[in-house]
C-alpha cells in the first residue's frame, strides 16, 4: 500500500497509544524480514497517532535511576545558584531554564516548568575545555559547580538514549519505502538536545492558560521521553479534538514525531499536538530527547508522499531555519 493511500485511510481518532518491542533489533540487529516487520508496526503508528512507547529498548535502569536522582539533586539547588547559568545568559542556551521561561502555547500564558538543557559530548573532556572539530565547537555545555557528578550522570545517560535514535533511524526509512541509510546523510551532524525537567504540582488548575507546557507539537524529528512512573502529566491530541492519557509504562519510553519528520512526509507522518498538566500533587519529573536532522537540511518531501491529490503542504526551509524560527517563537532566543 502507497504511502499516500495509507494516510488517506488513516486512523487519527485513537484512543490508545501503541506499545511497540525494539528487543530483537537492540540485541543482534536482527534480520530484514524482523527488521520490515517492525517497520510496518512503526509506520502505523506514525501515521495514525505520531506516537509510541518502546519497551526492551536496551538503556539500563541504572543509568536513568543516577541521572533522575541527579536532577532532583540540580532543582533542589537554592534559585539564585541555578540562575548563574541560565541559559538565556550563555552563548550556546545550554543550561538552567526558569519557571515560565518558555511558552510553547501562543495562547498559554506560559510553561510551568523549570528545566537544564544540554547536548553530547565527550565524557575526557574536562569542564573548562572547548575544542573544535570540523569546525564546530564541542564542551559548550553549561554544568553546575555545586554537583561535580551531574556532568557524568547526564552524560552517560544521554549516550545511551541516543543510540536509541541511531536505531530508530533506519527503521524509520525502511517504513517510507526507503533504504535504510536514507536519513544518514541528512542527521550525521546533528546534536540532539536534552533537557532534564521539574514540573511543581498544579492541583488548583481550573483552567488551562498556565500548565506544565501548553499545548504544542516538537520541532526536531522525533523524541524520546522517560515520563516519572506513578504520575499522569502527558496528553496526546486525536483528530476528535479529544485529550488521550499518555501515563508513564514502567520500562518504556514515548516517542513521539516532531515537525521535521512531518515535513519530510508531506504530513503523512503525523507529529501530533500534546502538553503535559500535573496535577498529582507532588513534583513530576521528566526527560525529553529531541532527535533532529542536519542544520542544514532541506525540510523537503521524500519520494511518494506528494501527488496531484495530495500536493506540498509546507514551504521547503532547513531545519535550521525551522528551529530557529521556533526559537524564537517560544523561548525569545
Amino acid at each position: 500500500m502507497s504511502l499516500i493511500h495509507s494516510a488517506d485511510i488513516a486512523q487519527t481518532s485513537f484512543k490508545t497509544i501503541p506499545i511497540i518491542d525494539l528487543s530483537h533489533i537492540i540485541s543482534n540487529g536482527a534480520d530484514i524480514s524482523v527488521r520490515r516487520a517492525l517497520a510496518t508496526e512503526i509506520r502505523n503508528a506514525c501515521i495514525n497517532v505520531g506516537f509510541f512507547y518502546v519497551a526492551n529498548h536496551g538503556v539500563p535502569q541504572t543509568l536513568i535511576e543516577d541521572f533522575v536522582s541527579q536532577s532532583k539533586e540540580f532543582f533542589a539547588l537554592p534559585l539564585e545558584s541555578k540562575l548563574k547559568i541560565e541559559n538565556k545568559t550563555t552563548p550556546n542556551m545550554m543550561g538552567y531554564s526558569a519557571l515560565l521561561s518558555g511558552n510553547n502555547d501562543p495562547n498559554g500564558g506560559g510553561d510551568f516548568q523549570e528545566g537544564f538543557e544540554f547536548t553530547g559530548e565527550p565524557l575526557n573532556l574536562l569542564d573548562h575545555d572547548v575544542v573544535s572539530e570540523n569546525g564546530h565547537s564541542i564542551g559548550l555545555n553549561t554544568w553546575p559547580p555545586e554537583l561535580p557528578k551531574f556532568r557524568e550522570a547526564a552524560l552517560r545517560y544521554y549516550e545511551a538514549v541516543a543510540n536509541i535514535g541511531k536505531v530508530l533511524f533506519p527503521i524509520f526509512a525502511l517504513a517510507l519505502d526507503l533504504e535504510e541509510d536514507f536519513f544518514e546523510e541528512k542527521t550525521n551532524n546533528a546534536a540532539a538536545l536534552m533537557r532534564t525537567l521539574r514540573y511543581p504540582p498544579q492541583e488548583d488548575v481550573t483552567d488551562d492558560h498556565i500548565i506544565g507546557i501548553g499545548a504544542h507539537s516538537d520541532w526536531e524529528c522525533f523524541t524520546i521521553l522517560w515520563q516519572e512512573p506513578g504520575i499522569q502529566a502527558l496528553q496526546v491530541l486525536n483528530s476528535e479534538k479529544e485529550w488521550i492519557n499518555a501515563p508513564p509504562i514502567p520500562g518504556t519510553f514515548v516517542i513521539n514525531l516532531g515537525d521535521q519528520f512531518a515535513r519530510w512526509t508531506n504530513g503523512i507522518f503525523k507529529s501530533t499536538v500534546h502538553r503535559a498538566i500535573n496535577r498529582s500533587g507532588v513534583c513530576r519529573y521528566s526527560i525529553p530527547l529531541f532527535v533532529g536532522a542536519n542544520w542544514d537540511a532541506k525540510l523537503e518531501p521524500i519520494p511518494g508522499c506528494v501527488s496531484p491529490d495530495r500536493p506540498l503542504q509546507y514551504e521547503i526551509i532547513t531545519a535550521g531555519e525551522y528551529v530557529k524560527t521556533k526559537l524564537a517563537e517560544t523561548y525569545s532566543h
